[in-house]
């Protein structure tokens, strides 16, 4: 039951508070729910659902009272909320997340294989006509999702049926393609970039993989094994996750370069003077950063560790002299 759960949205932080906001109603509608029951609808454990029980304890509702707490109970494996009256209430939406919400609807209407395309859209019509001003604002902003069409539908029907893939998978800073076998979990967009997110067979741990990155796919006849304990990753905070064991790379940046601190992620970005920064970035494989040392040119310089400066001037060495330069 672990591993199920493992597989499903509703293990990360976004997945909890959707579940969360709909939990209440769902109890209060039934009178008395039973644990089970409830785990079972939700897809999650008996154990993540008295995780989010108990953090039902401080959910406090403002009216009508000035304290008004949600009560409720579970003793006996039974689910019971009272005190809850005020959960009824039509959700108001800001000005500015009346547009949010507008925006992200859109771009999802914009996904390929979007199973119920015609209620999506009834539903953008109806926040529209709704919103009135706010919708002006958001249909000025344009969101695009890199998908890979044919790709995203065949990783849809091996999500389904619960099989394994084989994928052949470009990797970007060691400029080469890798072979791997994949277990699915679920597919998801982060900042407008479509990712599989699964078990990974040849890292032995659950991996993103961006679909515009995958130049090969085949769906196997083996079923996808996804090992208890393997968890979602979190992608709530951006996909970023530096490491203890990682380099540190502080990088100089001229005016032309400070590209950079907007394209990749900075631990610090600090002013120099004359339109100057100074940025760390943590990586787990320099690689990249001596690539990008060597794009930038005169645009900016890596300042240390000392070890990874030297390699790049040796790298520009080397391709010099291929020119007949040096």
């Amino acid at each position: 039951m672990k591993g199920e759960a493992a597989r499903r949205p509703g293990g990360t932080s976004t997945g909890r508070l959707a579940r969360l906001l709909a939990l209440v109603p769902y109890v209060v509608n039934r009178d008395a729910v039973a644990l089970d029951e409830a785990a079972a609808a939700f897809g999650v454990t008996e154990k993540q659902l008295i995780d989010d029980l108990n953090m039902l304890w401080c959910v406090e509702l403002r009216a009508p009272d000035p304290y008004c707490p949600i009560d409720l109970s579970y003793e006996g494996g039974e689910i019971t909320v009272t005190e809850a009256e005020s959960i009824a209430r039509p959700l108001r939406l800001k000005a500015d997340e009346a547009a949010a919400l507008l925006v992200a609807l859109r771009m999802l209407a914009g996904l390929p294989e979007l199973h119920d395309r015609d209620a999506l859209s009834r539903l953008i019509a109806k926040l529209e006509e709704a919103a009135g001003a706010a919708a002006q604002a958001a249909g000025k902003v344009a969101v695009e999702v890199e998908t890979r069409g044919d790709a995203l539908a065949r990783l849809r029907a091996a999500i389904d049926a619960r099989r394994r893939v084989h994928l052949t998978y470009y990797v970007p800073t060691r400029d080469e393609n890798t072979e791997r076998d994949v277990d699915p979990m679920r597919l998801l967009v982060v900042e407008g970039t479509t990712y599989l997110e699964g078990w990974c067979r040849r890292a032995e741990a659950v991996r993103l993989f961006r679909l515009d990155r995958v130049t090969g796919l085949t769906v196997l006849d083996v079923p996808a094994d996804v090992p208890d304990g393997a968890e979602p990753i979190d992608v709530d905070a951006g996909l970023f996750r530096p490491s203890p064991q990682d380099e540190t790379v502080t990088m100089e940046l001229t005016p032309r370069g400070r590209w950079v601190a907007d394209s990749y992620p900075c631990e610090s970005v600090a002013e120099l003077g004359e339109g100057r920064l100074r940025v760390v970035l943590r990586t787990p494989d320099t690689r990249w950063v001596r690539a990008l040392a060597l794009r930038l040119g005169d645009q900016g310089r890596i300042v240390s560790p000392p070890s990874l400066a030297g390699a790049v001037r040796d790298d520009a060495a080397r391709a010099l002299a291929l020119y007949d330069i040096v």
